[in-house]
């Protein structure tokens, strides 16, 4: 079945069920997930790419334990749909009564394109489980309402005035997307997840990871501008303390009618599509070999991306505003060239997170 056949069919259930709106309207950018898992599936050694194989297509458990299990329709999932996994987890709502449960926003249905592949009541159990165990560790309320703990995994808010990732910077927390990296590998590597991530097995590792290293490659997944009230950089670690007025969560309240800063940086290069390009896969093979223990490798890749934050802030200005969602808008020293510079990052980045990716799971299964 094609996505656009399924996200149909899905339309149609979603009319006659009256699906009630989910909370988690966001644009995904699912797409750079699927080309670094893409580029990842092509740069697995053999003993990995079998592992891989068999942990992505064991069938899921019902989630009534008497129930016979159900065989999935063969299809062989790969790292490439299993990218956007930790993203469909957005759209599990947690009720008033405590209950978790999968729900598509049927004003979004374009969000359940990438989702298509964990449509079973099996996989949509699963998500509603990951979110219920992952979810009162911390609270995290970036409008207000709260949203659970597992949201947090995706990112780091690290000022760009620093140069390397360093867990006393602010920013960073036990729950961060470089913690929640380390988590999956160690579950991958047959140890226990460190607290307060709670992964139930190797499956459910490998879908996190897959995502996440995703993230780690996108710059305001990991660098942050911290702004004072007229829009003028501040620094965070000078006075120990992130005041939420100067927060700019990671670029996503940098926006105006025509642009959102963080989305802008979620989207890929058009041209590049959904899967790894041949100019992409050139670029994975000339990605350095990591140092150091693979225990090390997350921080590391950390301080690479803070890098090119550097660069994704470079030549803008921005202006503080009122009365709506947003506290401030963006401007460039020059639009055309700073367009330009993104575009080169982001190929680069997501060379990078595909090459590593595949680099992780090459040294766990060698």
């Amino acid at each position: 079945m094609s996505r656009l056949v399924a996200l149909a069919l899905l339309g149609l259930i979603c009319v006659a069920a009256a699906c009630s709106t989910s909370t988690s309207a966001l644009a995904w950018g699912y797409q750079g997930h699927e080309v670094v898992g893409s580029i990842a599936d092509q740069r697995l050694h053999a003993n990995a790419r079998q592992q891989v194989k068999q942990i992505l297509n064991e069938p899921e458990a019902p989630p009534d334990p008497n129930a016979p299990v159900k065989l999935a329709a063969p299809r062989e999932l790969k790292l490439q749909q299993a990218g956007p996994w930790a993203d469909c987890v957005k759209s599990v709502v947690r009720h008033d009564d405590g209950s978790f449960h999968y729900e598509v926003d049927p004003l979004h249905l374009e969000y359940e394109v990438p989702c298509v592949p964990f449509s079973s009541a099996e996989d949509r159990a699963r998500m509603a489980d990951y979110a219920k165990r992952n979810w009162d560790d911390c609270s995290y309320r970036p409008r207000g309402v709260e949203i659970g703990c597992h949201n947090t995994y995706h990112f780091d808010d690290v000022a760009v005035q620093r140069g390397y990732f360093d867990r006393n910077e602010q920013g960073t927390n036990p729950h961060d997307l470089v913690a929640a990296i380390e988590a999956a590998i160690a579950v991958l590597r047959g140890k226990e997840a460190p607290a307060p991530f709670k992964i139930a097995d190797k499956k459910e590792a490998l879908l996190l990871l897959a995502h996440f290293v995703g993230d780690l490659h996108q710059p305001l997944h990991v660098g942050a501008v911290y702004l004072d009230a007229e829009g003028r950089p501040v620094d965070p670690d000078v006075a120990h303390l992130i005041d939420p007025a100067t927060d700019t969560a990671g670029g996503n309240i940098i926006q105006d009618e025509n642009l959102n800063l963080h989305r802008e940086w979620d989207d890929i290069p058009t041209d590049i599509g959904e899967a790894a390009t041949s100019e992409l896969l050139k670029a994975a093979q000339a990605v350095p070999a990591s140092q150091g223990p693979i225990e090390e490798w997350p921080k590391g890749w950390a301080t690479d991306t803070l890098h090119a934050a550097h660069d994704a802030f470079q030549g803008l200005k921005f202006v503080p505003l009122s009365g709506s969602n947003s506290k401030w808008s963006v401007s460039f020293d020059d639009h055309t060239t700073y367009l330009r510079s993104m575009d080169a990052i982001k190929r680069e980045q997501l060379a990078k997170g595909g090459a590593r990716l595949a680099e992780i799971l090459n040294a766990i299964w060698p």
